[in-house]
C-alpha cells in the first residue's frame, strides 16, 4: 500500500440523480514527478485495498457496497490482476482507454474479463468499430458531452444505444449539461456539481415532517421524559413506522419483534435516537432534494465520525457525525446555514463546524468533505489531525458501506 495516496470517490449518476456507483482513484500528491513509468502498481495496490475493504460479512464474500458498481481506472497490464478474481464482475468495471483495444493480448484479455461478467468502460471512445460487436466487449462506453453540438450527439448515441452499452457522460459541469444528458437517457459522472445548487429549486423552509423531528431532537438533547417524547412521534405516524422498522431491523430487539414506540425507545436509547433522527431529518424533505446529496450527506457524516473517533472518543465522534450530516441541511432544505441553525439547537461546536470548519471538530468535517472533493486540502489536513493516509482511505470505504446499509 502507497502510503502517499489518498483515495478519492466521484460519483455516477442515472438522469434520475441517484447514485448508481462510484469511480475510486488515488488521488496523485501534486508535487510527485509523473514521469513515464506505467501507473500499474499504483493502480493494482487501488485494486487491492479496495477488495480488502468493501468484501465482508462473516463468510467474507459480501459486497458491502449493496447495489452500488465501482469504476477503476486500468492499464492492460492489470486485466489479469489477482485482486481483480476477488471482487464481484457485475460490481466492478475498470475503465480503459478505447485505443488500447487495438492491442491484440489486450483484445483478449477484455474479451476474457467480459466473459466473466467484469464490466469495461471504454474511454476517449471516438467510433464504434467496424462490425459493432462493442457490445462483447465494453458495457459502458464515456462519452464527452458538449453543449455546442447536440444533435450531432444525440444521432451518434441512438447508434451506441442500439449496440445495449451504457453511456456515461463526462465531464458535466453545470445542471443545465446534466438535464441535456438525462434527457438523452445517458448517466453522468459529475465532479461535485451535485453539491452546487440547483437553479429553479424552490423549496424553502422546514416542512412539517421536519418541524416535528427537530422538536424530537431538541427534547432528546435534552434528556426529556419518555413519554414526552412518544407523545410528539405519535404526531406522525409515519416517523413511528420508520422508526419501528429501523429498530425491528437493525437487531435491536434482540430477537423479539418490537411494537411499542415506548419499548422502541427504552430499547434505542438516546444517543442512537438522536443519530436516527440526524438521519430521518435529512431524508424528510421531500421535494427538490437529489438523492445524491442525501447519500452524500450520510457518508459525509460517518467518514469524519470515524476518523475523530480514535482521538475524541465515541460520544464526540457521534456530534462530528451530527455535524456532517448537517453540513448539506441547507442544500437539502434549500435555506441558508444561518437558517438552518436557527430552526435547530446545536452545541456549539458543531455549529463552528458547520459555519467555518473551525473548532474542535471542523477539520475531521473539512477532511471527510476533502475526500469528495479530491481536494488538496486532504493532505494538510490528514497531517494537522495525525492521520495516516491508510486510516482516512479505510475510513473512507468503511463510511461507504456503511451509507448504503442505512439507505437499505
Amino acid at each position: 500500500m502507497h502510503h502517499t495516496h489518498f483515495l478519492v470517490r466521484e460519483p455516477l449518476l442515472d438522469p434520475q440523480q441517484r447514485v448508481v456507483g462510484y469511480e475510486l482513484s488515488w488521488q496523485q500528491p501534486q508535487h510527485a514527478a509523473t514521469g513515464s513509468a506505467s501507473p500499474a502498481p499504483a493502480l493494482e495496490s487501488l485494486l487491492a485495498f479496495v477488495a480488502n475493504h468493501v468484501i465482508g460479512g462473516d463468510d467474507g464474500e459480501s459486497w458491502l457496497l449493496l447495489d452500488k458498481i465501482l469504476f477503476l481506472e486500468a492499464v492492460p497490464e492489470m486485466l489479469s490482476a489477482d485482486a481483480l478474481h476477488r471482487m464481484p464482475p457485475s460490481r466492478t468495471v475498470l475503465s480503459l482507454p478505447a485505443a488500447t483495444l487495438d492491442h491484440p493480448d489486450t483484445l483478449q484479455a477484455v474479451h476474457a474479463l467480459r466473459a466473466g461478467g467484469v464490466g469495461i468502460l471504454l474511454r476517449n471512445f471516438a467510433r464504434a468499430p467496424a462490425g459493432l460487436r462493442l457490445a462483447s466487449l465494453a458495457s459502458f462506453v464515456e462519452v464527452r458531452f458538449s453543449s455546442a453540438n447536440v444533435a450531432t450527439q444525440a444521432r451518434a448515441y441512438a447508434a451506441l444505444k442500439q449496440s445495449g452499452l451504457t453511456m456515461v457522460a463526462r465531464p458535466v459541469s453545470n445542471w443545465a449539461d446534466f438535464d441535456a444528458c438525462a434527457a438523452l437517457g445517458l448517466n453522468a459522472f459529475v465532479g461535485k456539481l451535485h453539491l452546487t445548487p440547483r437553479p429553479g429549486t424552490t423549496t424553502r423552509g422546514v416542512n412539517p415532517a421536519q418541524a416535528i423531528i427537530l422538536q424530537l431532537m431538541q427534547l432528546v438533547k435534552e434528556n426529556a421524559d419518555l413519554a414526552q417524547i412518544e407523545a410528539v412521534l405519535k404526531r406522525d405516524p409515519t416517523l413511528s413506522y420508520k422508526l419501528l422498522r429501523f429498530i425491528n431491523s437493525s437487531g435491536f430487539g434482540a430477537g423479539r419483534e418490537v411494537q411499542s414506540m415506548r419499548q422502541a425507545l427504552t430499547l434505542l436509547g438516546y444517543a442512537p435516537l438522536h443519530r436516527w433522527l440526524t438521519l430521518l431529518l435529512a431524508t424528510a424533505s421531500t421535494s427538490g432534494y437529489s438523492p445524491v446529496l442525501l447519500e452524500t450527506a450520510v457518508v459525509r457524516g460517518r467518514l469524519a465520525e470515524l476518523l475523530a473517533r480514535d482521538t475524541l472518543g465515541r460520544s464526540e465522534a457521534e456530534q462530528v457525525f451530527v455535524a456532517g450530516m448537517f453540513s448539506l441541511l441547507d442544500r437539502l432544505l434549500g435555506m441558508t446555514m444561518e437558517e438552518v441553525l436557527g430552526a435547530i439547537q446545536l452545541p456549539d461546536e458543531v455549529i463552528e463546524a458547520l459555519l467555518t470548519r473551525s473548532g474542535r471538530y471542523g477539520p475531521y468535517l473539512a477532511l471527510a468533505e476533502a475526500c469528495e472533493l479530491n481536494s488538496d486540502l486532504v493532505a494538510a489536513l490528514a497531517i494537522s489531525l495525525k492521520l495516516s493516509p491508510e486510516e482516512i482511505n479505510q475510513a473512507h470505504l468503511q463510511a461507504l458501506a456503511w451509507a448504503q446499509q442505512m439507505a437499505a
